[in-house]
C-alpha cells in the first residue's frame, strides 16, 4: 500500500474528544482530494455508502453497503477545494484535510465526539478506511477483508484507555475501569465463565477476580451482562457488559472499599486482569 502512518494521537477540549491520524499517501492532492469527495470513490473506501450535496450545508448521508440499515445523516460545514472537507455526523465532527507534500500528499482526520472510551474503535475503523483508500489509490481492490482486532486494542494502549481512575474522597473509595472490548458481550461473558456458569450465593468464577481481590460470593447476576460480588465486609465489585461502539460489548468494571483500600494496587491488579481479558478474546 502506498501510504505511510504518520503520528495518531487522542486529546481533548471543551469537553469533547478529539482523533487526530494523518497518513501520506505518493499521490498528488488531486487525486486524494477527488477520492476524499466524489461519493462513487468515497463509499469505496469509507465504511457507508455516500450521499453528498457538495456545498456548505449541503446534506450527506450514510447507508450500509447492502441496505439493510437505515441512513444516517448529517451536514457539510466546510466545503474548500482542495484542501478541506468537513462534515457532521450525527454529534461528531470529522474534519478533513488534504496537503502537498513533495510528489505525494498528506490526508489529516480531527474526528471530534464524545465518546473517549470508544476513541479506539474509531481510531481502527478509520485505519483500516485510510488503508483501504492506499490500496484504491494504488488501483488495487480497496475492500479486502480487514481484522481491526489487534490495531483495537493497540490503540486502547497508546491513548492510555487501559487505565482505570481512583475516586479515594468520602468514607468510600472507588476504582472504574471502562474499556471497550473486541467481542460481544456473550463471548465475553463465555470467556470470563470459562465453564463454570455464576450463581448467586456460590463462589465467584475466578474470570472474575483479579490478584488481591478475595474472591466472594456472587451477589448479583444476570448473564451475560453484569455481576457483583462483596471481596470485604460491604466492598463490592460490579462487572457490567454494556452496549459498545462497533462490534464489541463496552466493561465497565467498579470495586469499592472502606478508606484502607490500597487504590493503586487496585488499579494494577484489574488493569493486568482486563488486559489478559483482551489478549484472550484475540486469540479466540
Amino acid at each position: 500500500m502506498n501510504a505511510d502512518r504518520y503520528a495518531d494521537a487522542l486529546t481533548s477540549a471543551g469537553g469533547r474528544s478529539i482523533l487526530t491520524m494523518a497518513r501520506r499517501f505518493g499521490h498528488p492532492r488531486g487525486a486524494v482530494w477527488e477520492a476524499l469527495t466524489d461519493p462513487a470513490r468515497l463509499s469505496q473506501w469509507f465504511p457507508f455508502q455516500v450521499g453528498l450535496d457538495p456545498r456548505p450545508g449541503g446534506a450527506i448521508s450514510f447507508t450500509s453497503p447492502g441496505g439493510e440499515a437505515h441512513a444516517t445523516t448529517g451536514t457539510v460545514t466546510d466545503l474548500v477545494p482542495p484542501g478541506l472537507f468537513a462534515f457532521d455526523w450525527g454529534p461528531d465532527h470529522l474534519s478533513w484535510s488534504v496537503a502537498e507534500e513533495g510528489e505525494g500528499s498528506v490526508l489529516s482526520l480531527a474526528h471530534t465526539f464524545d465518546d473517549r472510551a470508544g476513541a479506539a474503535s474509531f481510531a481502527a475503523g478509520w485505519d483500516a478506511c485510510m488503508a483501504a483508500l492506499g490500496r484504491l489509490l494504488d488501483g488495487v481492490p480497496a475492500r479486502p477483508a480487514h481484522d481491526t482486532t489487534e490495531a483495537h486494542d493497540a490503540y486502547v494502549r497508546l491513548f492510555g484507555l487501559d487505565r482505570g481512575t481512583a475516586d479515594t474522597g468520602g468514607a468510600t473509595r472507588t476504582v472504574r475501569f471502562e474499556r471497550q472490548l473486541t467481542a460481544s458481550a456473550e463471548k465475553v461473558w463465555k470467556v470470563l465463565c470459562a465453564g463454570i456458569e455464576p450463581v448467586p450465593g456460590l463462589p465467584v468464577p475466578a474470570g472474575f477476580t483479579a490478584p488481591g481481590v478475595p474472591a466472594g460470593h456472587v451477589s448479583e447476576v444476570h448473564p451475560p451482562h453484569s455481576l457483583g460480588y462483596e471481596w470485604d465486609d460491604g466492598a463490592t465489585v460490579s462487572w457490567e457488559l454494556r452496549e459498545g461502539t462497533g462490534h464489541g460489548a463496552r466493561l465497565v468494571l467498579t470495586q469499592t472499599g472502606p478508606k484502607t483500600f490500597d487504590t493503586d494496587e487496585a488499579l494494577a491488579a484489574w488493569r493486568s486482569t482486563i488486559e489478559a481479558l483482551a489478549e484472550r478474546l484475540r486469540e479466540e
